[in-house]
This record gives C-alpha cells, sequence and structure tokens, in this order.
C-alpha cells in the first residue's frame, strides 16, 4: 500500500473486545484489515446513495412459489425492467421455496425502486438488496 498512514483510536473496552471477537469470526489478519473494508463499505455506501452515475447491486429474494401467480408476476416485473436488470438465477430450494438472484445496474434511486417492487410482491417471504459502485 502507497501512503499508509497509522493512526489510533479510542475505544471502550468491551466494545473492542466484541469488535476482536468479531474481525477472529470473520477471519481477517488484523485489526487494521478489518477497518478498512469497514470505512471502504461506508464510502461506497455514501458513494451510491447519492450517486447520480450508474451502481450496481444483488438483489436476493426467497418466496413460495405455491403462491399464485408469484413467478409471473416477479418475472413481469423483471421484464418491465429489462433495461436494469442485467442477469437473473433461479434456484428451487426445495418442494415449496425457490430463491432468485439478481444482477442490477442502473441510478441507485431506480435500482432501490426495484428492488423494492419485487421484496414487496405478495409471496417474497425475504429479500435483499446489496449495492455497489465503481
Amino acid at each position: 500500500m502507497d501512503n499508509t498512514t497509522r493512526f489510533g483510536v479510542s475505544l471502550p473496552g468491551d466494545l473492542l473486545e466484541e469488535f476482536d471477537r468479531k474481525i477472529k469470526d470473520k477471519m481477517y489478519a488484523n485489526r487494521s484489515e478489518a477497518i478498512r473494508d469497514l470505512i471502504r463499505d461506508f464510502l461506497v455506501r455514501e458513494k451510491w446513495e447519492g450517486s447520480s452515475h450508474d451502481v450496481y447491486g444483488s438483489l436476493t429474494l426467497i418466496y413460495d412459489h405455491e403462491i399464485r401467480g408469484i413467478s409471473d408476476k416477479l418475472t413481469g416485473i423483471q421484464h418491465h425492467d429489462h433495461t436494469h436488470i442485467v442477469s437473473t438465477m433461479h434456484i428451487h430450494l426445495d418442494q415449496q421455496n425457490c430463491m432468485e438472484m439478481m444482477a442490477i445496474k442502473g441510478k441507485a434511486s431506480d435500482v432501490k425502486k426495484i428492488a423494492d417492487r419485487l421484496i414487496s410482491t405478495k409471496g417474497v417471504k425475504h429479500g435483499k438488496l446489496v449495492m455497489t459502485a465503481l
């Protein structure tokens, strides 16, 4: 790393202990690596929230395919927003439940609206959007 700067951070002992447990669980080599990832995540989130540039996201949906019409409804939304939906993968989890993962790109507000519309569809049990920006 070029131009690495060292700085100190003051934390309450219990917070540091909890952080150390978490970075061990996540298998970070050291605190610096974990803090760098937290800072990057914070900066990327700030960048895409106010961005007028394209952002990229992955949307994961878990839904009950036995809910009448849900597959058609989800597919219809995806086709309506086909310029934003880059790719979709469909996985059969068991006899009743499916998972769909979608790659989405576009303005942050558009990507969020599409994700919200899909997540709020009746029969979707869980949905999670993760966005990033270059």
